[in-house]
Parts: C-alpha cells; sequence; structure tokens
C-alpha cells in the first residue's frame, strides 16, 4: 500500500505540481492542467519511484549501526 497522496505536491523541482489528485504544469505566468494520459502516468511513475527512494534512503538511515557501500563485504 502506497502513502497517502498531499492535497498538493511539487515533483521535485520540476515545473510539475499535483493539485487535488490533477497534474498541472506551472510557471511564472500562470497554471496549465495536464489532460494527456501517457504524460501524466508517466509523472505517477516518476512520483513514485522518488518516494520509493525516499523510503530506501529512510530505511538505510535508520540502520546507522550497518555498513553501507562498496566496503560493505560485496562486489563493486
Amino acid at each position: 500500500m502506497s502513502a497517502p497522496t498531499p492535497r498538493s505536491a511539487r515533483l521535485a523541482q520540476s515545473p510539475a505540481a499535483l493539485h487535488d489528485g490533477q497534474w498541472w504544469l506551472v510557471g511564472e505566468t500562470g497554471s496549465v492542467p495536464l489532460s494527456d494520459p501517457s504524460f501524466v502516468a508517466v509523472l505517477d511513475g516518476f512520483t513514485e519511484a522518488l518516494t520509493a527512494a525516499d523510503h530506501a534512503v529512510a530505511a538505510l538511515r535508520a540502520r546507522p549501526d550497518e555498513p553501507v557501500g562498496p566496503r560493505a563485504g560485496g562486489r563493486r
């Protein structure tokens, strides 16, 4: 189960923002809603990937006593 989606969130440092379940492109002069299903699907997938990466990093930080990196016994 994925985490709840916030009402409004910017996607990284991009001009894409999710507001009330609708993707928008946000610029200095205004905003445009996105309606292309293929583009919206890519944004949704990217958002899921970023969320998964954030969870993985948080899990690694929660275990500070375990070595992380190439010297942790794994191959490079």
